[in-house]
């Protein structure tokens, strides 16, 4: 399964690149998880590089989209200000991520990946 991640606001590549680290040093995700850092913008004629817009997950299977969903709601709990994300499934389906509540935003990503059980205790 591939989805994209992207940082519209803010110091996207320092972001995207802490993102990558937290998922890949995270243990019920990391085993599953191939990231790659890229850019969708064109290439300039004379410019050295393009900074970095995109961060792609490549899961293999057996990966769980809860597992996931934490991660992502971890990892923005743990910046001094969240940023916002787009989550991206090919095909176009995609969420955004806002604010700062850790079950909204591991509720958004299970949405978006289809594992949108509700808790068994709510």
């Amino acid at each position: 399964m591939l989805i994209t991640v992207r940082c519209p606001e803010g110091p996207t590549e320092s972001e995207l690149r802490s993102l990558a680290v937290w998922l890949e040093s995270d243990r019920s995700v990391g085993r599953y998880l191939n990231a790659e850092l890229t850019t969708d913008r064109p290439r300039v004629p004379g410019q050295q590089g393009d900074g970095i817009d995109i961060l792609s997950l490549i899961f293999s299977s057996g990966f769980s989209a809860a597992s996931l969903a934490a991660a992502i709601a971890s990892w923005r709990a743990t910046r001094p200000q969240p940023p916002m994300l787009v989550v991206e499934r090919p095909g176009g389906t995609r969420i955004e991520i806002h604010g700062t509540s850790p079950a909204e935003s591991e509720a958004l990503v299970r949405r978006l990946l289809g594992d949108d059980q509700a808790d068994s205790d709510s």
